[in-house]
């Protein structure tokens, strides 16, 4: 019965949002061909090429292409000059069958000042992702298939970065991303955008954090490490699995985007029977204020609400969350924000979050200072509340070749009490090709 009544969903879904180009025909102005072609003046220094007219945030594939593409100023120019062939071929690739693809490769080290366990971890990242148009290329409708395989692995270490914050007692992860499931696929769907992406929808395998609670320094690969300033801990969603999301902007300043996903998502399966048979959703419906279409998660107010379904071989209840963002990009320098969120019964990592800090681009938007302090009520009954706070700079050191320090502190970790704070030393290098 819920695979049928899935199946309807779905199909309801589908068909609903192939009719959202009509019912926003009187809400949304029509862009010129020279609109898609180019970018505004206001946005050419932007760390993200307004071109990523897509649902998801600064971690999504269509975002990422651009902003590799993106020029940028760098220190090791001899670098740039050897990849260039490299860079040319792939753009005719993209220019002859319309395929935009990258690779690349991240690593991370981590070392604390005081464990319970162990006390540092190392981890890499192999990702192959692309955006291949197989409808509609050069118009405001394209169709595409999207997809991203990963492999993430610890490299010399008993532990991964993502679970090394366990190790010290907090309740929260200080390398987000950074985990050991080996091979995975953690994006392959369909993506249908009209009016040039201001109404959009994705089904297949899908990532919810691409798309959930997003604002523009939410990439664990390029941004904050700690996942208190990434997606919202209080907010109980899913690995990457099979699902199904859309987005529209109501008008010139409103945005909504709602989803539904499979909440076993696992990206080392196919994920046919959890997502049919176990019938265990996270859903999520987001109104935004933003300044534009173009610099929707720039400069973006807006409020989340969740619901995840009980998952009874994972153990956790039935749950339901609000989540509350604000983050503004002034003079294209400067993005501070404020996020909070709160979750009812527990099937988060945080049942209530608070955050605020600031980022600062400098060198043509290359180079990256991030700062940022959150507190965190943990979900598990008992806890002391923790306070995390994070410093990284992220160095352009060529077009495709970033050095990132980071130093976090975690005051009051809520599973080691007899620390009042433990201090995070990490070093995260990104190539992209």
């Amino acid at each position: 019965m819920m695979r049928i009544v899935v199946y309807n969903l779905l199909f309801v879904l589908t068909l609903f949002i192939q009719r959202l180009p009509a019912i926003a025909q009187d809400s949304v102005n029509e862009d010129s061909e020279t609109s898609r072609e180019t970018e505004s003046p206001e946005s050419n220094s932007a760390p993200v090429s307004t071109s990523a007219a897509t649902l998801g945030g600064p971690s999504s594939v269509d975002a990422e292409l651009a902003e590799d593409a993106r020029e940028k100023d760098s220190v090791f120019e001899g670098i740039d000059r050897a990849l260039k062939p490299w860079f040319e071929f792939k753009e005719r690739v993209n220019q002859d069958v319309g395929l935009k693809f990258g690779l690349d490769y991240s690593i991370l080290y981590q070392g604390l000042t005081d464990s319970l366990g162990k006390d540092q971890a190392a981890g890499g990242v192999f990702r192959v992702f692309g955006n291949w148009t197989l409808l509609g290329r050069n118009s405001s409708s394209p169709g595409s298939l999207v997809f991203k395989g990963e492999n993430r692995h610890r490299i010399g270490t008993d532990v991964a970065p993502q679970n090394l914050g366990f190790e010290a007692g907090y309740v929260g992860l200080t390398g987000t991303l950074f985990s050991d499931f080996g091979w995975g696929v953690t994006n392959l769907f369909w993506q249908q955008r009209f009016r040039d992406g201001k109404i959009n929808f994705i089904v297949g395998n899908v990532d919810p954090t691409d798309y959930v609670d997003i604002y523009g320094l939410t990439n664990p690969l390029t941004h904050f490490q700690n996942l208190t300033f990434l997606t919202n801990p209080s907010i109980a969603a899913p690995n990457q699995g099979l699902g199904i999301a859309g987005g529209a902007m109501l008008s010139d300043n409103v945005y909504l985007t709602a989803s539904l996903s499979d909440a076993n998502g696992d990206p080392t399966e196919a994920g046919f029977d959890s997502f049919f048979d176990d019938g265990e959703y996270f859903k999520h419906i987001e109104i935004a204020w933003v300044s534009s279409f173009e610099r929707r998660y720039f400069e973006n107010i807006h409020l989340t609400a969740w619901h995840v379904d009980e998952r009874d071989e994972a153990g956790t209840p039935d749950d339901w969350g609000l989540a509350f963002s604000a983050s503004w990009f002034i003079n294209d320098k400067w993005m501070p924000f404020l996020r909070g969120g709160y979750s009812q019964d527990g099937a988060a990592l945080l049942d209530g979050s608070v955050s605020f800090g600031m980022g600062r681009y400098f060198a043509n938007s290359s180079n990256l200072l991030g700062l940022g302090v959150g507190w965190g009520s943990p979900a598990q009954k008992g806890l002391e509340d923790q306070v995390t706070t994070e410093l990284f700079y992220r160095l352009q050191l060529a077009q495709n070749l970033a050095l990132t320090p980071d130093i976090q502190v975690i005051f009051n970790p809520a599973l080691n009490p007899n620390q009042d704070a433990i201090a995070v030393f990490g070093i995260r290098t990104r190539l992209n090709l």
